[in-house]
């Protein structure tokens, strides 16, 4: 719950027109002014549910796909052959999480609309410094996370 927590706060900024919601994927510098406390839990419930739905498909999707990837190749002889393997998984990836991704945006856009309207866009400022510092810091861990998935994927294919 941290990291959807992490990500969903990541979207609120206070400025000078009050609390102020920036949407992933929305209009690039604007955002829309929060106006009351209850809206703004019913927004931050919204994007809990959009990014733990976004975070589900890619990494079920990254399991499915390496998976069927090992059966794949494994049908063709061709189980240790490592580029073989990694173009089958990110076929495979690209076809099991594009659609429900896709299906996933549109609803998302749609939901988004119910949000929003165009008297509270305002045009928001820089990122501040602080949250400049917490992308990076995001940045890094997600790439550690990357780096531990290859390592670990990397053993199980010696390991075979």
């Amino acid at each position: 719950m941290a990291l959807l927590d992490f990500m969903v706060d990541a979207n609120f900024r206070d400025e000078n027109a009050g609390r102020v919601v920036v949407f992933p994927g929305g209009r690039r510098n604007r955002g829309y002014v929060v106006k009351s406390e209850a809206e703004e839990q019913k927004i931050r419930s919204f994007l809990r549910m959009f990014y733990f739905a976004h975070l589900s498909i890619l990494s079920l999707g990254i399991f499915l796909s390496l998976d069927w990837s090992r059966e794949i190749s494994s049908i063709f002889g061709r189980l240790y052959e490592f580029w073989f393997r990694m173009g089958v998984s990110v076929l495979v990836y690209s076809l099991v999480v594009g659609l429900p991704y896709f299906l996933l945006w549109t609803s998302y856009k749609n939901a988004f609309l119910s949000f929003t309207s165009a008297q509270d866009e305002v045009l928001v400022s820089a990122k501040s410094a602080s949250q400049r510092q917490n992308y990076i810091r995001a940045g890094l861990i997600a790439l550690g996370v990357i780096l531990l998935g290859l390592g670990g994927l990397v053993f199980l294919i010696q390991a075979k």
